[in-house]
């Protein structure tokens, strides 16, 4: 199975799938530039770690201190303040190794991981969004503030060079799931980066998007879970998603109101229009309250998808 993404969304789901018996690969994105991946990116010329660490944290087998110890992140000194330790860690790896997928191997042991934590590419890439009024706005971190409508997304290189590892992987898959995660700046990184949305196109596997259950402010607004789909086929063609998850279950009235607050709300799954599109509509009550966000429940989500 190949997970594909970036984000939150994604190591929560990868939580899910480690503990059933498969042979796991995690594709994650190399276009962070904000916080302390953005100042490590720039600093030290390698990609950037943070999506990377948190997909390593989600699939490794160690005692939580070590997983706290990881994700622990420095609130004090000059040049530390900011940092993760996993961020430090993974770049200085990258420097020992001179290569940054080897780098994640060589931590991967360290961690036990459960699975394959493969990037995108081994190079950094920044993104690029052409806004509906013509503007461009670069940077991962920046787009969303711009506060516009995005046309479409383009990656800086254009053709940076794919992992062959992650080629390979989705080549070898059964499944391979897209999602959940920021569609703009999470998942279609990936999927832009040439030979990977090629290769899933190819597939034999099933191929599957897993919706968010919110908007997000300055990337999807207003968006329905055909229109997820939409921006997908624009980009990358109609034959990469046969099936897709999307959430069916109430949601209460205070999650919404504080949701309501970032200017994000619940997407509606329109049915007949990811029908109409020749998808596979699976609904389900796909959430749970973790604190004071909403996040996917891994478990049922994996169970389902490896019981289809």
């Amino acid at each position: 199975m190949v997970v594909i993404g970036g984000g939150t969304g994604l190591s929560v789901l990868l939580r899910g799938l480690k503990t059933y018996s498969v042979d796991l690969s995690a594709i994650v994105t190399v276009a962070d530039d904000g916080g302390s991946s953005g100042r490590l990116r720039k600093e030290l010329n390698v990609p950037p770690p943070g999506d990377v660490r948190n997909v390593l944290v989600a699939l490794a087998e160690v005692e939580p201190l070590i997983e706290r110890l990881f994700q622990h992140r420095f609130e004090n000194g000059e040049g530390l303040s900011g940092h993760s330790l996993g961020n430090l860690l993974i770049a200085g790896m990258t420097s020992i190794t001179g290569d940054f997928a080897r780098g994640i191997s060589e931590l991967s042991a360290v961690l036990n991981v459960r699975g394959t934590v493969l990037p995108a590419s081994n190079n950094s890439i920044e993104l690029v969004a052409r806004m509906t009024d013509g503007s461009v706005v670069r940077g991962e971190s920046n787009i969303p503030k711009a506060g516009k409508k995005i046309d479409k997304m383009i990656l800086d290189p254009e053709f940076p060079e794919a992992l062959p590892a992650s080629i390979q992987a989705i080549r070898q898959a059964d499944k391979i799931i897209m999602g959940p995660g920021s569609l703009y700046t999470s998942v279609l990184p990936n999927l832009l980066v040439p030979g990977i949305a090629e290769e899933i196109s190819r597939s034999p596997a099933d191929k599957i998007y897993i919706c968010n259950v919110m908007t997000q402010k300055g990337e999807t607004d207003g968006f329905t879970a055909s229109d997820h789909i939409k921006a997908l086929h624009a980009h990358i063609g109609d034959s990469m998603i046969e099936q897709v998850f999307t959430h069916d279950g109430n949601i209460s009235s205070e999650m919404i109101e504080r949701y309501a607050e970032e200017g994000s709300e619940a997407v509606i799954c329109d049915e007949g229009s990811l029908k109409s599109l020749g998808l596979d509509v699976v609904q389900d009550d796909f959430i749970h309250t973790d604190g004071p966000v909403l996040r996917h429940n891994a478990e049922k989500i994996a169970r389902m998808i490896l019981e289809g």
